[in-house]
């Protein structure tokens, strides 16, 4: 199949356009230096031009991801000036076509009207480049190439101080115009440390400000200015270099730019107590490097480092350009569609709050747990589930306000989705909370619930209820799920089925996982023997003496319609069997006949199971899968009404 390369791509570069994403085929690759950076020419079957590739793309590279003559598209990339010859930055490409002779007759790519800035041929830049150890883009070339970048700043935007108005703008506005605009930044005043030193030299020379949206890992020297929006506590790590500390916090600047920070150790130390959030900051030194999306919900490609070097001074004046924080608020709507383990920000009408209940976690720590539930104009509820100390915080302020008659208004910003019976929304580290903030969506939320919209019907998309049933019931027969064929569809089935446990496997109903808490959260992942240490994770590379055990219950369910087998995880493996799995491991190898007899307690027991039905892959083969994510004992007063209705529902 022809591949065309994208025309003049080069020539649009070199002008500044950084926005097409041009198809451009590589015609040259050479390693420079010792520090393995790689230059690539490039060329569009007319022109060619140098390229410096971004250091994390080179095992693309070493494991021939990327080679002489293939097709790429150039998805992020920048140009820049070196010693006054103009050339490509890539920082991030895919490879579209691997192998390809050579496109056209390309010839050295020179810039009209500038003689001064004419590509060199291909024999003098290695010259002039040396080795790469020197090659450093200038700040300002990226600031005048980051006003090049369109900019979508779409959501809202908290102002700060008593005479400015916030301006908001929702994300499903009709105008997405961005609500930051562009400032001429000043230049940065040195730290004290630059004081009274006479003159200054070149690598000490104090930088200007940039943009967070500018900063990229070839900056030599820079500095920001931003507002803290948030502040993560203090936390332990082990890992194979040994035990630590770490805390992070989160920056928001005037043209809309977010970014994290982190500090380790000595550095911690040195700036926990200084960090305050909603206070303004000088930030300057530090290291770029990839965001961990992992646990970094801001839309970012970079962190920052800090080390011993770097500096961080508060700004003492209040800066009003600089918003105290940015939403991008979802419509509750809309969450449906979005997938599990998103972090998304919400607000909505606080209807209903449960009280706070105590849950051990599986670490084996208490926490505290408590449900709020949201609605906004969408015509669509959801559950909040809030962890934690802000349960006793914020959850204890939002039970009174409703206990007096109000109905407060709940921004959430960084919560995440979570799919378990049906879709909805929990706190986590990182997640704040603001009630009834001076936003113009908390007023526009304000006046339609108090004009009537309080009135109107909602759905949840965390519940669906029968009457006289339990929350969360959509009932069907252990036969529907095959007839209907549920489970085949994009998204998974969420189901109750009363039945009875008619069989279970014993031989292998739980497997050796991993005790070890990956930020809040056990790692759970399967772990294997590691000779006469104890055992091994894979995922965390790490070796512990003793494993936790957890529940993978095959077992077969049965209605009056039909059987079909199911899975059970820990949490309902626990309700089923009544004992942990570790507790039953232990038994199995100390006690089998006592093993046996829980087992078969356990059998012809009827339970209201919650199913998630699935299809999956397996090989070359699909298959529905049924997982238990819940397993009920039957209420019979509960299920009595339930049929009473049902029978009343059928003879009308």
């Amino acid at each position: 199949m022809p591949v065309h390369l994208t025309p003049n791509a080069i020539a649009a570069i070199s002008a500044g356009d950084l926005n097409s994403k041009p198809l451009v085929q590589v015609i040259d690759i050479k390693l420079l230096g010792k520090q393995e950076r790689y230059r690539f020419i490039v060329s569009d079957a007319v022109s060619c031009q140098h390229a410096m590739v971004a250091t994390q793309l080179n095992d693309r590279i070493k494991t021939s991801q990327v080679k002489k003559g293939s097709i790429i598209q150039l998805t992020d990339y920048i140009s820049n000036y070196f010693q006054n010859r103009k050339i490509i930055v890539v920082l991030n490409m895919e490879t579209i076509l691997l192998d390809s002779e050579i496109i056209g007759d390309p010839k050295p790519y020179v810039e009209s009207g500038s003689t001064a800035q004419k590509a060199l041929p291909n024999n003098n830049f290695e010259h002039s480049v040396g080795d790469g150890n020197n090659y450093m883009i200038s700040q300002q070339s990226v600031r005048n190439v980051q006003s090049l970048r369109p900019t979508s700043h779409s959501g809202t935007s908290l102002n700060r101080g008593p005479n400015l108005r916030p301006t908001f703008h929702s994300e499903n506005s009709v105008h997405n115009v961005p609500n930051f605009r562009p400032t001429v930044q000043p230049p940065y005043q040195p730290p004290p440390q630059y004081k009274n030193h006479g003159s200054i030299v070149k690598n000490e020379a104090p930088a200007r400000i940039i943009p967070i949206n500018a900063l990229n890992p070839y900056q030599g020297r820079w500095a920001i200015k931003a507002r803290v929006t948030a502040k993560g506590d203090p936390r332990r790590y082990n890992n194979a270099r040994g035990d630590g500390k770490v805390f992070s916090f989160d920056l928001l600047d005037s043209e809309g730019g977010e970014i994290r920070v982190t500090c380790f150790n000595a550095v911690l130390d040195r700036f926990y107590d200084t960090i305050e959030v909603g206070r303004v900051y000088l930030i300057s030194k530090g290291s770029l490097k990839p965001a961990q999306k992992n646990f970094n919900h801001l839309k970012n490609d970079w962190e920052i480092t800090l080390d011993a070097s770097s500096t961080v001074e508060l700004c003492p004046d209040e800066d009003g350009s600089i918003p105290e924080q940015k939403f991008s608020f979802r419509h509750i709507s809309e969450i449906e569609n979005v997938d599990s383990n998103s972090i998304v920000d919400i607000i909505g009408i606080v209807i209903s709050v449960n009280p706070s209940v105590p849950i051990m976690r599986k670490n084996g720590m208490e926490t505290q747990r408590r449900i709020v539930n949201l609605r906004d104009w969408s015509g669509k509820s959801v559950e909040l589930t809030l962890w934690g100390d802000v349960c006793n915080r914020e959850g204890q302020r939002l039970e009174d306000m409703l206990a007096s008659g109000l109905f407060p208004v709940l921004a959430v910003k960084a919560g995440k989705i979570n799919d378990f019976s049906g879709k909805s929304v929990g706190t986590i580290h990182s997640t704040q909370l603001f009630i009834n903030p001076d936003i113009p969506d908390s007023h526009s939320l304000r006046e339609w619930f108090d004009r009537g919209g309080k009135d109107t019907a909602s759905v949840s998309i965390s519940k669906d209820i029968v009457p006289g049933g339990s929350k969360n019931e959509i009932r069907k027969t252990v036969s529907q799920i095959k007839d209907e064929g549920l489970g085949r569809s994009d998204k998974p089935d969420w189901v109750t089925v009363k039945a009875t446990i008619s069989f279970i496997k014993t031989d292998s109903f739980c497997y050796t996982a991993c005790p070890l808490m990956i930020g809040d959260r056990q790692c759970n992942k399967k772990v294997s023997r590691s000779g006469n240490r104890g055992w091994q994770c894979d995922r965390c590379d790490q070796e512990f003496e003793e494993c936790d055990y957890r529940y993978l219950l095959q077992a077969q369910i049965q209605d009056n319609t039909g059987l079909t087998w199911a899975t059970a995880f820990q949490e309902s493996g626990e309700e089923i069997l009544g004992c942990s799995a570790k507790d039953l491991y232990l038994l199995k190898e100390q006690d089998d006949a006592r093993f046996g007899d829980i087992v078969r307690s356990s059998i012809f027991n009827q339970f209201l199971f919650k199913l998630k039905i699935k299809e999956e892959t397996y090989g070359d083969e699909q298959k529905v899968k049924i997982t238990v994510v819940k397993a009920d004992k039957v209420n019979y007063s509960s299920e009595s009404k339930y049929m009473l209705d049902m029978i009343l529902k059928f003879t009308r």
